[in-house]
């Protein structure tokens, strides 16, 4: 192992660490809150440190086909919610654009290994079912589509705004925790994986997701519908 694939490997360990905690931090915390933000930079930092890394490493140093689509979906998926938050509300520009085009070449990309596994007997590309392609490439897809909508609009606002970056760090939060408690079983403890619990803690991400979801999108139509005509507005 070559100094570099030495110091990316260490860099995309760690930094995966820092990001389950930060993660979770920032998905426990009221969106919002001074704390929420700080949790929510470490985690956008370290996704950024650790899909870089892995990504360079099955790129160029150890060729791996599924871990190139990891790599590549984690950035999208850190970047375009980050940069929702980052913008003021109703404005685009230049990063999601190019944060766009990203997105299509991973679709792409994953559509063209979804074909190649297919083409195989046993329906595999270097051991990753042609299924695991396509949800890369599906979830890319979808994404795609509402970043054109979003950048048609001029951007995004309330609710919307806030339901873009909810989501995809959630899926990107998703990623980590899945790539380390299904797809590194050696490093989950024992006691986690005698359990059962290495399963609610791998998917721990989603059900935060659909809580917070519910919260911003479902609950205040429920609260509305509810209150008595012609009281004044509940302040948040």
């Amino acid at each position: 192992m070559t100094t570099a694939h030495l110091i990316l490997r260490y860099a995309h360990i760690s930094m995966a660490t820092v990001a389950l905690f930060a993660g979770a931090a920032a998905m426990t915390f009221r969106k919002g809150s001074p704390l929420h933000r700080k949790a929510g930079t470490v985690f956008f930092v370290s996704m950024m440190i650790m899909a870089g890394a892995g990504l360079t490493i099955s790129v160029f140093i150890t060729p791996i086909m599924a871990n190139v689509m990891g790599g590549s979906m984690a950035l999208y998926l850190t970047v375009t919610p980050w940069s929702t938050m980052w913008r003021k509300p109703g404005q685009t520009g230049r990063l999601e654009i190019g944060a766009m085009i990203w997105g299509i070449t991973v679709a792409i990309v994953g559509f063209t290994f979804a074909n190649l596994a297919l083409d195989n007997p046993k329906g595999m590309l270097q051991g990753f079912p042609s299924q695991g392609y396509l949800v890369f490439a599906s979830i890319a897809t979808l994404g795609v589509a509402l970043d054109f909508r979003m950048i048609n609009r001029g951007g995004l606002t309330g609710a919307a705004r806030t339901t873009r970056h909810l989501w995809r760090m959630s899926f990107a939060l998703f990623m980590a925790t899945g790539s380390f408690f299904f797809g590194q079983p050696k490093f989950v403890p024992a006691i986690l994986k005698e359990t059962g619990l290495y399963i609610v803690a791998g998917l721990f991400p989603l059900a935060l997701m659909l809580y917070w979801l519910c919260r911003v999108r479902v609950w205040p139509s429920i609260r509305k519908a509810w209150a008595p005509r012609g009281a004044p507005a509940a302040v948040r």
